[in-house]
């Protein structure tokens, strides 16, 4: 059995990741044919984020991405899934009438509605889906403290 790499982190700032995204939407070309695609433009795969009462699902949505071309990071507030589709060859005299499929880097990060165990962690990609599980921390239990007289 092969593993998928993840990475443990705490460096998943959302104030740096949200401008970074703003400054990807403004500046990303949007082609209307192939000669105007650039491999290292970004582009962004659909995920769903799901949970249960133990644990979060993460499922993405990456076909034609390679195993060995993803990374995963999880910290105990978000998840960052990064990875490259590298473009398929093409037939040199053919003239294309749609052109939709989308090659080069990608990177999502996500932030997670709980807190989950960095511990605990599966993943599995299968026909182009990367599923990660995520298992749930515990909600912290809190305590009634007496007042007393003085």
């Amino acid at each position: 059995m092969e593993y998928i790499k993840i990475r443990f982190g705490n460096d998943l700032d959302p104030l740096e990741c949200s401008f970074r995204r703003s400054i990807d939407e403004i500046f990303r070309p949007r082609p209307v044919s192939p000669m105007f695609l650039s491999s290292e433009r970004a582009w962004s795969p659909q995920m769903d984020i799901y949970e249960t009462s133990e644990e979060i699902i993460v499922l993405a949505e990456i076909a034609g991405v390679d195993k060995d071309d993803l990374e995963v990071e999880i910290n105990s507030k978000a998840v960052r899934i990064s990875g490259c589709r590298s473009e398929l060859p093409r037939t040199g005299n053919a003239t294309f009438r749609l052109a939709e499929i989308q090659y080069g880097h990608f990177e999502r990060i996500l932030f997670l509605p709980a807190p989950i165990d960095t511990e605990v962690v599966s993943s599995s990609y299968t026909n182009g889906f990367l599923q990660i599980r995520l298992v749930k921390l515990p909600p912290e239990i809190s305590h009634r403290i007496p007042i007393s007289d003085e």
